[in-house]
């Protein structure tokens, strides 16, 4: 009854659309859910995911659950868990992809799941990293710990968006740094992160965690710009 009463006054809308939800739907109602172009590359381990990689830092396997668009609904969604607090969009997609990689035998051996890291000022200023939700449920339905404390980024960096990749993966490897190498030494790990576009980030993150002797790295995203 408290619910319902909550809802009343506070009504949940969807992400997309606005339009109000019903009971049964959550963050995004059903019209706008059976629009999310999902990209089932789980499925394909020769995806377009992977081949971002290509030639660049080897990844085991790679998956992204959505294609970005500017001005759709997936460019709502993410911006609504990076830049306004809807950290509940992230534990929408962790669930639904972890349940997916949950069901599948290429992703069984995985052992560890880690976010990209945020440095210290961008987390206090946002408040939150905005995969944290999304890795800590992909490390649930897989059954394996989430850890924040072995990738870390040490110093802040302005935005790269206007850089080439070969200049943004230097600035980005520059910042980052491995703390408790035991916890991941001769594990498989996923990498988590919200948006793969140029695969700088990613490949950065993935150059310094294979430092760690035996390790191998895979990487998971909400989306994939097109």
């Amino acid at each position: 009854m408290f619910h319902d009463f909550i809802n009343l006054l506070y009504p949940s809308v969807c992400h997309i659309c606005e339009a109000e939800l019903l009971k049964n739907e959550e963050i995004i109602c059903t019209s706008c859910l059976h629009d999310l172009p999902v990209t089932r590359y789980h499925l394909d381990n020769e995806n377009p995911v992977k081949k971002v990689f290509y030639g660049r830092v080897k990844i085991e396997k790679a998956t992204a659950l959505l294609h970005f668009r500017k001005k759709a609904g997936v460019q709502q969604l993410i911006h609504d868990l990076k830049y306004r607090g809807h950290k509940e969009i992230g534990v929408y997609f962790g669930k639904w992809i972890g349940t997916e990689l949950a069901e599948n035998p290429e992703f069984r051996s995985i052992d560890i799941v880690l976010p990209v890291p945020l440095h210290k000022s961008k987390l206090k200023q946002r408040g939150y990293n905005q995969v944290e939700e999304f890795g800590r449920e992909i490390a649930k339905k897989l059954n394996i710990p989430y850890y924040d404390d072995i990738l870390l980024k040490v110093n802040a960096t302005q935005t790269q968006t206007l850089k080439g990749r070969i200049s943004r993966w230097g600035k980005i490897e520059e910042t980052l740094c491995i703390q408790n190498p035991e916890k991941a030494a001769g594990k498989h790990i996923l990498i988590v992160d919200d948006l793969v576009t140029t695969g700088a980030t990613l490949e950065a993150c993935a150059h310094k965690v294979l430092e760690i002797p035996g390790t191998k790295v895979s990487v998971a995203t909400i989306a994939i710009t097109d």
